[in-house]
């Protein structure tokens, strides 16, 4: 874990700033009675195939319920700072396919962004706040790992940081 004050407060904005953006996201997309995913995964271009099963009439009613429920518990995660890593996992998983959902290769997003955009970004620093165990950094993993029960089953350990 870093030890010095300016390494935590940066760590712990990054894990802030990304786990409020999944949890807004999921937040609005839950109270909005007409979220579909249909409009996003349909005008994809590379791998379109891929991301227009995802909307099908056969997946589309899970895939809009995944999609907000997998944002808000991501953001819930990131910003509470509970089960970080399993939360910046799926994060980085969301985002690095949010990434290709986008591109037009080697363009993501119109002709602005050349092969670099800001989901990888969000990815590489939610990896950081993985690695430098951001969850123990004013977060609830740090509580947790204090606990009985996780000290009495050391395999839980993996899951908190």
């Amino acid at each position: 874990m870093v030890d010095n004050s300016f390494t935590r407060g940066v760590i712990l904005f990054f894990r802030l700033a990304i786990g409020w953006t999944f949890l807004y996201a999921g937040v609005t997309q839950l109270i909005d009675p007409g979220f579909t995913v249909a409009g996003f995964l349909g005008a994809t271009k590379t791998f379109h195939a891929f991301f227009t099963w995802f909307a099908s009439p056969d997946m589309a009613p899970v895939t809009n319920i995944l999609v907000p429920w997998g944002h808000l518990l991501i953001g819930l995660a990131l910003v509470s700072g509970l089960f970080v890593r399993v939360g910046g996992f799926f994060g980085i998983l969301l985002l690095i396919t949010y990434y290709f959902a986008h591109m037009d290769f080697p363009y993501v997003e119109g002709k602005v962004n050349f092969v670099m955009d800001y989901h990888l970004v969000y990815a590489v620093a939610l990896a950081l706040v993985m690695v430098a165990r951001g969850g123990m950094v004013f977060g609830l993993d740090g509580w947790l790992a204090r606990q009985a029960f996780v000290q009495n089953h050391p395999s839980l350990r993996p899951l908190l940081g």
